[in-house]
Order: C-alpha cells, then sequence, then structure tokens
C-alpha cells in the first residue's frame, strides 16, 4: 500500500464516523486506516465495524485500556503495526477533503515531513454536516458554510481549489511548518529514527516535539495548509492541564536547546 492514515480517537464516535465517511470517498484508494484509540469503550469498536470492508484494506483497531490522555502511546503502538512506509496522521475530528490523501502522496518528499492545518467549524455547523454533506462534498464548498451561518474571513481561502492560488498561499503563510497532529506525514523510517513520540509528554505540544527532534535530524518540512483541506470538527478539551502544558514547554525547550534527536521514552520500548 502506498501509506496508512493514522487517525487518534477517544470516545468520540459521531465525529469519528463522519471523519470515516470522508476516507471513503477519497480519489486516491490505495491506502489503509488505522484507528489509534486511546482507550475508547466498544462504541468506538462498533463504528469502525461498520466502515469494515469500505475501503481498499482491513482497518486496524488499535486499543489500549483507558488510563488517562496516553496519545503519544497509542500512537507508537499504532505505528508498530501501520503497513505503509509513508504515515499520514490526523485526527478523529478532522473530515478530510475528497483530495486529502492524494495530495500528501503528491507532496511527499525524502528528506521532508509535510505540515498542513485544519479549518475550524463551529460546534453548530459540525453538527449540522449530514453524511451526503461529506458524500458530496457540499461541507467543503465556502458558499454551503456561509448559508450555514459562517461569518465571512480571510481563513476561508484555505478550502481553495485553485492549486495555483494554494501553492502561492503555501509559499508566503507566516505560519511556522511545524508537525501539526491534526494534518502531517512523513515516511516510517524518519520517524521511528527519532524514537517515535515522547511518551513522557502529555496534551500540550507533544506532536511539534516530534518534529522538533526531526528538525534537530536534519530534516526540513513543506507547508500544505492550503493544500490538504480538513474541516475541524468542535469539541471539548477537557483534557488541558495547565501544569502538564508547561511541563510539556520545558521538554521542548531542554530539547531544542541541547539538538535531543531520540529519546528514551519512545517507541522502542515497545519493541521489546
Amino acid at each position: 500500500m502506498k501509506l496508512s492514515v493514522i487517525i487518534t480517537t477517544y470516545n468520540s464516535e459521531e465525529w469519528l464516523r463522519k471523519v470515516l465517511l470522508g476516507y471513503t470517498v477519497q480519489t486516491e484508494t490505495d491506502f489503509e486506516v488505522v484507528i489509534a484509540d486511546d482507550g475508547s469503550t466498544a462504541k468506538t469498536a462498533e463504528i469502525i465495524a461498520q466502515f469494515q470492508g469500505k475501503f481498499a484494506y482491513p482497518i486496524v483497531h488499535v486499543w489500549h485500556e483507558d488510563k488517562g490522555f496516553r496519545k503519544s502511546r497509542i500512537l507508537n503502538k499504532a505505528i508498530l503495526q501501520s503497513g505503509a512506509d509513508y504515515l499520514l496522521f490526523t485526527d478523529g475530528d478532522c473530515v478530510p477533503r475528497k483530495d486529502f490523501v492524494a495530495v500528501h502522496l503528491k507532496e511527499r518528499e525524502t528528506g521532508f515531513f509535510l505540515s498542513g492545518g485544519y479549518f475550524k467549524l463551529p460546534m453548530a455547523i459540525s453538527e449540522s454536516i449530514t453524511d451526503q454533506d461529506i458524500l458530496n462534498q457540499k461541507c467543503f464548498e465556502i458558499t454551503w458554510l456561509l448559508k450555514k451561518g459562517l461569518k465571512t474571513n480571510f481563513k476561508l481561502s484555505k478550502l481553495t481549489h485553485n492549486k495555483y492560488f494554494a501553492a502561492f498561499m503555501n509559499w508566503i503563510t507566516p505560519t511556522k511548518r511545524s508537525w501539526n497532529g491534526h494534518n502531517s506525514s512523513g515516511f516510517k523510517e524518519d520517524i521511528l529514527a527519532v524514537n517515535g513520540f515522547n511518551e513522557a509528554m502529555d496534551y500540550g505540544g507533544m506532536d511539534r516535539e516530534l518534529g522538533e527532534r526531526m528538525f534537530n535530524n536534519g530534516m526540513l518540512s513543506k507547508q500544505i495548509r492550503y493544500s490538504a483541506i480538513c474541516l475541524h470538527l468542535d469539541h471539548a478539551r477537557g483534557y488541558a492541564n495547565a501544569e502538564k502544558i508547561k511541563h510539556n514547554m520545558a521538554i521542548r525547550r531542554y530539547n531544542k536547546k541541547h539538538k535531543v534527536i531520540r529519546i528514551e521514552n519512545g517507541i522502542d520500548k515497545l519493541k521489546i
């Protein structure tokens, strides 16, 4: 297979269902879906079962017991169970446009990882999106979003279908080319080279920390936020904790200062 899509989720069945619908209409079909499940109930497994047989390859459901926020660990487990040499990471609240996988494959390049973004929707519109809106891609149309009550703003330019405008915006955007957990991809060997995600980190910057160690290892990144489009469905973040975020920032500062590439508390622990 050309690519593995690794999707994180935790007890968000309806959002995950909408996301999986988005992957059933991708223009590129030679990919597998790997669900990195941070301890959801059986309801999530039921949703996944509904989509088995909808893709070229069986969905891989990687689950561990709910012991609090352990996204880094479940992502490392998902990486080890993925079948492709190229990995696309996203979240179970990000509905992909039909060319999402194709863009990541087209833009992949040795020595680089890809840095994408998302278009954030308010809760009312997130809830109003129907299955048909995803299947026929209406929810990605600016006119449709405006009719649903979305206010006009410059961020709507992210939804462009003009590849030349998208390339220009990718070039001039001041947004950093960081590793973003909702929309980034890279070669598996480059992720393994830095020992995967840092399991010493909780919510708040753990995705970016991976990319920073990849930079320390000589990697570069490409901006694709105007090319690889996904809609972020709204939700609460009850797992956010100021003290843990502060702890994470300290780790990132140390790693930057000391040019850390491989961390001890990473994917190697799972290979034993």
